[in-house]
């Protein structure tokens, strides 16, 4: 009976060092973790019905992906706080998992990749076009996933806004 109890009692300072271990390291560690983290819901919206006989013939991805990056342009030269802000709420949406807070590529998601995503506040992202960032953003480069089926065209401009806004000092890239 003896052993027992001390067994338990070796047992149960042993759980108590291991969850004081997980804490600390989970309070220690300099990026996101996995349930800090919105969900993203992309269907949580109804999708639109499309009237009868409506069958897309001009535009639409097929011409912006065979256009090439050298030759997107922005359709809007709007770069008012609105339209940051709300560039700023579609990275927080479908890019910070990734690229981080920080834009700085330790997001939740991107700590586990080796080498981490691109740093967005880079001379390297800096230096690229808009229609290149444009390019990569919608099609995917490398690990980057294709967003051009999830995101819609007039927010993936808004990102790069809010990328360009970030690099200019105007707005801050944390929270």
């Amino acid at each position: 009976m003896k052993r027992l109890l001390i067994l338990a009692v070796v047992l149960c300072g042993v759980l108590a060092v291991a969850y004081a271990g997980i804490t600390l390291y989970d309070a220690r560690l300099p990026f996101g973790r996995m349930w800090e983290t919105p969900a993203v819901k992309p269907h949580e919206a109804p999708l639109p019905v499309m009237p009868k006989g409506s069958v897309p013939v001009f535009g639409g991805e097929a011409l912006l992906r065979s256009k090439g990056p050298e030759h997107l342009e922005d359709p809007v030269s709007d770069r008012s706080l609105k339209r940051i802000f709300a560039g700023k709420r579609v990275y927080g949406r479908y890019c910070i998992h990734c690229h981080g807070k920080r834009l700085d590529g330790r997001g939740t998601v991107g700590q586990s990749f080796s080498p981490l995503p691109r740093d967005l506040k880079s001379p390297h992202v800096r230096d690229l076009k808009d229609g290149t960032l444009f390019y990569r953003i919608s099609y995917g480069k490398a690990r980057m996933p294709a967003l051009a089926a999830t995101v819609s065209v007039a927010e993936r401009w808004d990102v790069i806004v809010f990328l360009r806004a970030v690099a200019a000092g105007k707005v801050m890239a944390g929270p």
